[in-house]
């Protein structure tokens, strides 16, 4: 029998509803449905109003980024990114990989350039892929500074630029896609207060002071560490390039000559050569120590606790809500605001089990000295 068209509308949300749903509920061909739907030919005037009743009333929307897609040879989106920090932009490129799943059979493809550390080359591999035929381009720029006149460069040329992980302001980037920086880095201080209530010396390891998203971390630390605990003291905060070698050798350095420290905190997913440094001076639980991310390599220092705690930055989502955004605004003209904020999760030996499956994380494989992933 026919539907009645004045029954209120399903339950069911919009984005459930399709154009089989429609045809199914008026027991009408899917192909009458569509060209009702899309303004074409062959359908009489009384079919198309109860289409377009029914349509309304099941709340179906088109999927136009489908539509855009499908009515295109190629939509090609550039991804420069680096190898290195180990296991964290391993994630976001699964994120990313994951997400444009979605979209292939459609015709969206990836081109895709890696360069072997965070900051290192970056300019290179922006200015290459810059010279391919993209329509949007996903970053994580290292120093924002040196990269603007590419982003800008792309601006002009209307392919819009997504920042994952850490943000370029002040250029014309169309978004920024991160964990919140400031709140990550607060978070951490507030956590070393606990646990450092009596007060202590505290060595803060970053990358580099120009990437806004380590600069932010290091605000937020200092002032949430001040905050929770009046007694502690920031000995000395430590740039590390992200590069493995110079955070352990750096990490040696200052153990062996400041007076003693009570607590470490690595906001950046550079964290195994400092652990490594700790170990060998005996220090492997001695001293306080806060992470960021979680990787195959760090569960046994998690559930020992010489890690007391990580700041999760949930790379892979990071990755998903990149791909997403610059597709939305290609595909349909949805601007996304002008910076996502994802919330960062706390993970300590309690809840550990909620971020691994099987007893191990969803990040890269590692390699067994654990400076890197297996490559």
């Amino acid at each position: 029998m026919p539907i009645d068209d004045s029954k209120p509308a399903s339950r069911r949300g919009a984005e459930d509803v399709g154009v089989q749903d429609i045809a199914n509920a008026l027991r009408i061909s899917r192909g009458t449905v569509d060209r009702a739907l899309h303004n074409r030919g062959g359908v009489n005037p009384a079919t198309k109003r109860r289409v377009l009743r029914a349509a309304q009333r099941l709340g179906y929307r088109p999927n136009l980024a489908a539509r855009y897609l499908s009515s295109k040879k190629r939509l090609t989106i550039g991804v420069a990114l680096p190898l290195e920090v180990a296991f964290f932009y391993d994630d976001i490129r699964e994120g990313i990989f994951e997400a444009a799943s979605v979209f292939e059979p459609l015709g969206v493809k990836i081109l895709h350039r890696t360069y072997k550390r965070f900051g290192e080359h970056e300019i290179d591999a922006v200015r290459d892929v810059l010279q391919e035929d993209i329509r949007g381009l996903v970053i994580s720029p290292a120093y924002p500074n040196r990269l603007r006149p590419y982003i800008d460069e792309a601006a002009r040329r209307n392919i819009p630029v997504v920042c994952v992980a850490t943000d370029a302001p002040e250029t014309k980037r169309l978004t920024s896609i991160s964990v919140d920086p400031v709140v990550s880095g607060a978070l951490a201080g507030e956590l070393m207060g606990y646990f450092l209530h009596e007060g202590g010396n505290v060595v803060v390891f970053i990358g580099m002071h120009a990437t806004v998203d380590h600069e932010q971390k290091l605000r937020g630390f200092r002032s949430s560490l001040g905050a929770f605990c009046p007694k502690g003291k920031i000995a000395a905060v430590v740039e590390t390039h992200d590069e493995a070698r110079e955070a352990y050798l750096k990490c040696r350095d200052i153990l062996e000559q400041q007076q003693p420290v009570k607590g470490i905190y690595v906001a950046t997913a550079n964290s195994m050569p400092v652990l490594r440094a700790l170990e060998e001076l005996g220090l492997g639980g001695k001293v306080r120590v806060i992470c960021t991310d979680l990787f195959p390599a760090m569960l046994a220092h998690v559930k020992s606790g010489t890690v007391a705690a990580t700041i999760h930055q949930r790379p892979r989502e990071q990755g998903r809500t990149a791909f997403r955004a610059i597709v939305r605004y290609l595909t349909e003209g949805i601007r996304p605001e002008p910076r996502i904020s994802l919330n960062p999760a706390v993970v300590m030996r309690s809840n550990l089990d909620l971020f691994t499956v099987n007893g191990t994380s969803r990040s890269a494989p590692v390699s067994q000295d654990g400076w890197g992933p297996r490559r």
